[in-house]
């Protein structure tokens, strides 16, 4: 019933660009904060990017100037615009969906493999 599901994942070079895309349904998605994780191999999941309702945002220090975090309430899609990659951002990504009440964040996508080569 409530999909997350990301796409634009991929293999791109050092330096070079992607923008990943997560399409929600199944839940009032333009009163939840969306926000992308990601989890390389052996280290633990790290917030990368969130958007809230009300379009604030924030990132990780790590990509902050270099990715950007959007979303389309119209189309129910949260976007994550990865700028002059480099190859410690492989990693699977994942978009979630936080509703602001009981819990942190309530849904997940089934991530997408993004590697970035040297």
């Amino acid at each position: 019933q409530v999909q997350l599901v990301e796409s634009g994942g991929g293999l791109v070079q050092a330096g070079g660009s992607l923008r990943l895309s997560c399409a929600a349904s199944g839940f009032f998605f333009s009163v939840y904060n969306m926000a992308w994780f990601r989890q390389a191999p052996g280290k633990q999941r790290e917030l990368v990017a969130a958007i809230t309702s009300d379009y604030n945002t924030k990132y990780a220090d790590s990509v902050k100037g270099r990715f950007t975090i959007s979303r389309d309430n119209a189309k129910n899609t949260a976007y994550l615009q990865m700028n002059s990659l480099k190859p410690e951002d492989t990693a699977v990504y994942y978009c979630a969906a936080d509703g602001r009440r009981r819990t942190d964040y309530d849904y997940w996508g089934q991530g997408t493999q993004v590697t970035v080569s040297s």
